[in-house]
């Protein structure tokens, strides 16, 4: 019997190929896509692994045989599809496995409208009648429908895309720029060109070339390994700034003039700025920003300088995504460079965070690491991961170390957080690995440090 639990995480379908899972389970997890969230016409893209064109194919008949009508988009960036499901108001299915190496695929869903599907929001009810369909071998059955089959179809999304994007940020008056862009052999190679056409940037590509096996390096920058060859080739010809995508190019990393990367901290409180005088211009006294609780400090003090309203969340992007439809907010970030745009159904799209850098960077003289200066008010340690057998009494012998000190302030909104006057860390817990992470953030570097290594002796002790 398959185990469908390894398969299907807490906001997606992620997994081997063909060990885990393969095209009879995509059929499967299509027809239950329509049975659990309904509609009569579903949006289908893929990323450029090896297996998307088959499993997307696959899903989409198995939609089909449930009566919906599919609207296939072929390849496309994750941010694409959420395009392709708020333009059309149709729920979609986006085949990638994002960074996870070659041999991975897996399916992102969403309602129409680009709202997230996640555990608590369909995702377990699919797979759980998925589940039903199993036989004790494992083998795939799945009952035939009395719905007429639905029609597939096929529909070019990647120029409306593009247009879309351009409307929400203006680069046609900006200085010229030199742009290197690493697409790590993902998506980014699709959507850069159309989008980046006719504006005044000189880009130096980076691995444009589609392959899914990831043949230069793996498509995470979130990996400093991974930003290596971008860092080098900015100082190389002399970028303005470096831009690195991740596989499924829903994630953007910037590189400064001088080859160093700017933190997703420091990105998140630029575009804040920027959305909320936008909100502003338009009318909006006080624009709602998100921000998960391990983004720097910085952020929350940006978004108060400037008449904004910060909200921090958990981490996660069903998190952000939930908060910014009760609040309204305009911007959301995270530490792991997701940022998400109300103008874009609320979904995350680092082309346009990307957007907002270059309008911000094109827009005045200075070079990027001094326009970003501004926004490195604290030094932090980054996140540092722990092989923790048992996590739990690991984080109470930390909050017994740090809780009854005076000034300090304890909080359990995702893990334990805290905070004295100036500094700040968060121990969480993984959910799938027996990990704990560590982010710690203080006013000067030796205060880090101390914070950093203080918290890790207790850990892994």
């Amino acid at each position: 019997m398959r185990d469908l639990k390894q398969l299907v995480k807490a906001y997606d379908v992620r997994g081997v190929v063909p060990d885990q899972w393969d095209e009879s389970l995509a059929y499967a997890f299509g027809a239950a896509f329509v049975e659990v969230i309904g509609g009569n016409a579903v949006v289908v893209g893929h990323d450029m692994r090896p297996s998307s064109p088959s499993l997307s194919r696959a899903f989409a008949e198995g939609a089909a045989s449930r009566g919906a009508d599919v609207v296939e988009i072929g390849l496309c960036s994750t941010d694409q599809l959420y395009y392709a499901s708020g333009s059309l108001d149709l729920p979609g299915a986006m085949f990638t496995a994002s960074h996870n190496p070659a041999q991975y695929n897996g399916i992102k869903l969403c309602r129409a409208g680009a709202a997230p599907v996640g555990q608590d929001t369909g995702l377990a009810d699919i797979r759980e009648l998925v589940e039903s369909w199993l036989d004790e071998d494992g083998k795939v059955h799945v009952p035939a429908s009395d719905a007429a089959t639905g029609a597939l179809s096929a529909k070019e999304t990647l120029d409306g895309y593009a247009a879309h994007l351009l409307k929400l940020v203006d680069l046609t008056a900006i200085r010229p720029l030199k742009v290197a862009v690493d697409a790590g052999n993902g998506m980014g190679g699709h959507t850069v060109p159309t989008v980046f056409a006719g504006l005044p940037l000189d880009v130096v590509p980076m691995y444009f070339e589609l392959d899914g096996t990831f043949p230069n390096h793996e498509a995470n920058p979130l990996d400093p390994a991974n930003l290596v060859d971008l860092q080098a080739k900015v100082r190389e010809v002399g970028a303005d700034i470096g831009l690195a995508f991740d596989g499924d190019a829903d994630r953007c990393f910037v590189i400064d003039e001088n080859g160093d990367p700017v933190s997703p901290s420091a990105i998140t409180a630029l575009v804040a700025e920027r959305e909320i005088a936008r909100a502003q211009a338009a009318g909006e006294a006080q624009p709602t920003i998100i921000h998960n609780l391990i983004t720097s400090w910085t952020v929350p003090e940006v978004v108060r300088d400037r008449g904004g309203v910060p909200v921090r969340t958990r981490v996660g992007h069903s998190f952000i995504k939930q908060e910014m439809a009760v609040t309204d907010a305009v911007f959301g970030g995270e530490h792991s460079a997701h940022y998400y745009f109300r103008d874009f159904w609320r979904a995350d799209t680092g082309m346009l965070a990307a957007l907002h850098v270059l309008a911000a960077l094109g827009g005045q003289d200075r070079p990027l690491s001094a326009l970003t200066e501004q926004y490195n008010r604290y030094a932090a340690s980054g996140e540092i991961n722990s092989t923790v057998a048992d996590q739990a009494a690991a984080t109470e012998k930390v909050r017994a170390a740090y809780a009854g000190q005076d000034g300090v302030t304890v909080d359990e909104l995702d893990g334990l957080t805290v905070a004295g006057p100036d500094w700040w860390f968060n121990l969480r817990a993984s959910n799938t690995e027996p990990l704990l992470r560590l982010n710690a953030e203080a006013k000067d570097p030796a205060k880090m440090a101390e914070l950093r290594d203080g918290v890790l002796a207790i850990v892994r002790a």
